[in-house]
């Protein structure tokens, strides 16, 4: 009924395959506390408060991903615990009613679920979220076997990244593709995130350019520039 570890259980950026984090597999957990389509609900809330989530996969007999069962699917039972709905009410929350008479994952759950693939950015998975509003979302392979999970807490963690890892990737992946040379015009200082580059740049139609490939470097919270016409730092 549930896999071996928690949330907690979980990859770090130093852990990822290349170095640092870029796709969902390097932050995802691996170890997932999960409910099949007959998990009863009392086994479902004792999972969620035993693992301390807030949400399970739910999976078939195969291990594909067929939904998702939360606290807000089981809320419902506790609301209409001792309460008659009017004729409104039950039209209103026919879904919700539903769910109230339920007592196993299959007829509680959300499903379809949404889920990911491993090889999806970071950038993907957080618009994902954000368009769904979700916390969270199981990673699943070509045939939606559960390969773990994903959630808003791991894509935070390239902000973990340090000042000096983001500096050398700026320098070698943009400073380099960009102004390239045996000595470049062009300086990186990076601070808390946030990287400046400045010095002295040639082409100024290059800074939005140089804009978007630094916003692009995981772990940057912001790009600033400071140029000028003699390429020396601005104090």
């Amino acid at each position: 009924m549930t896999g071996p570890g928690t949330e907690e259980d979980r990859d770090t950026p130093a852990q990822a395959a290349h170095g640092y984090a870029h796709v969902v597999s390097d932050v995802m957990t691996r170890s997932v506390a999960t409910v099949n389509l007959r998990t009863t609900f009392k086994d479902v809330v004792r999972t969620l408060q035993d693992r301390r989530v807030s949400a399970l996969p739910v999976l078939d007999d195969s291990s594909r991903v067929v939904g998702v069962v939360s606290e807000a699917d089981l809320l419902p039972k506790e609301e209409f615990h001792d309460l008659d709905p009017d004729r409104r009410t039950q039209l209103r929350r026919m879904a919700d009613l539903a769910k109230a008479g339920s007592d196993t994952a299959q007829d509680l759950m959300t499903a379809p679920a949404l889920t990911t693939p491993p090889g999806a950015t970071l950038a993907q998975a957080a618009r994902v979220m954000a368009r769904a509003r979700v916390k969270r979302l199981p990673v699943v392979d070509d045939t939606g076997r559960l390969l773990g999970i994903v959630s808003r807490a791991d894509l935070l963690k390239v902000f973990l990244r340090d000042d000096q890892d983001i500096a050398e990737q700026v320098r070698r992946e943009v400073v380099a593709y960009l102004f390239p040379g045996p000595a470049s015009d062009i300086w990186v200082d990076v601070h808390d995130g946030v990287v400046h580059l400045g010095g002295r740049m040639r082409d100024r139609s290059l800074v939005p350019v140089a804009a978007r490939l630094v916003r692009a470097v995981e772990g940057v919270v912001d790009v600033r520039f400071e140029l000028d016409r003699s390429g020396h730092r601005r104090r």
